[in-house]
């Protein structure tokens, strides 16, 4: 029982870290704070995955299913989900980002480009980034709408999932680089241990087996190795220029492990209707 409530206290201290779902008052006073749980808490990343999936797929299955009428319904579903996503997060990741893109963009000096990535001003490569970012996740989530509310919903609930698994690999693998005083991700870039990475993964087992079962094998496989691959480039990219990481470098692994599950999807599908 102690373990669970342990569990249970690192979970939420995950959702009020990575989402704007309030945890205060009493429930924040019994969750606590302290770096050896933020560290834990990684273990509860994809789990956070699975509430920001469920507000992106309700908002998507509502406006899909109100909009039936219009062939543009697709489009704007894709639109609220992604809405939905930004708000329950806040654009953390979305953030982090346009942060890096910004430093990788604006110099190739690894101690230039962090400085560059601590300014709170976005510059010229992060809108481009940030814009291509929004537009693939809209126009590929309408295009997975567009041959089925189901491949929509499974690719929303899976990305959203997994996408917050790979960032832990990056942690695991890599040093932290960034401003260790300032930065927020500093107490997880201590240690990921093996017993967490474990349990992050139990967390992308339900949504994973529901991708399964409602699109199958092929479309489950495609999608993972796709997601996983693009967030592999991040973690080169990130040792090749900056030989480390920082929290901007998990957000856009983030956000770049969601879009490759995406297209891993729509890839799928037209394999699929290729075979078939």
């Amino acid at each position: 029982m102690q373990a669970l409530q342990q569990a249970l206290r690192h979970y939420l201290l995950a959702v009020q870290f990575f989402t704007r779902i309030p945890v205060t008052g009493r429930l924040a006073a019994w969750v606590g704070y302290s770096p050896a749980m933020l560290r834990a808490s990684g273990a509860h990343f994809p789990g956070v995955g699975v509430l920001v999936a469920l507000a992106a797929c309700a908002s998507y299955g509502v406006l899909a299913l109100a909009l039936a009428y219009s062939p543009w319904a697709s489009a704007v579903a894709a639109v609220g989900g992604t809405i939905a996503t930004v708000l329950l997060t806040g654009g953390f990741h979305e953030d982090g980002l346009a942060d890096m893109a910004d430093g990788l963009g604006g110099s190739a000096d690894a101690a230039r480009a962090l400085d560059i990535m601590k300014d709170s001003r976005i510059g010229a490569y992060g809108s481009m980034a940030l814009v291509l970012a929004l537009l693939a996740k809209c126009l590929l989530l309408a295009l997975l709408g567009a041959h089925s509310l189901g491949a929509a919903l499974a690719a929303l609930a899976g990305g959203q999932v997994l996408s917050r698994f790979w960032p832990l690999f990056i942690i695991r693998s890599l040093p932290h680089v960034g401003d260790s005083a300032r930065s927020k991700s500093k107490p997880l870039a201590d240690q990921i241990s093996a017993a967490a990475l474990a349990a992050a993964g139990l967390w992308c087992i339900p949504a994973l087996g529901l991708v399964w079962q409602a699109q199958g094998a092929l479309f489950l496989i495609v999608t993972v190795l796709c997601s996983a691959f693009a967030a592999w480039r991040v973690q080169r990219l990130c040792a090749r220029r900056l030989q480390g990481f920082t929290g901007d470098c998990l957000g856009a692994a983030q956000q770049v492990g969601e879009i490759g599950f995406y297209l891993g999807a729509a890839l799928a599908l037209g394999l699929a209707q290729q075979v078939a």
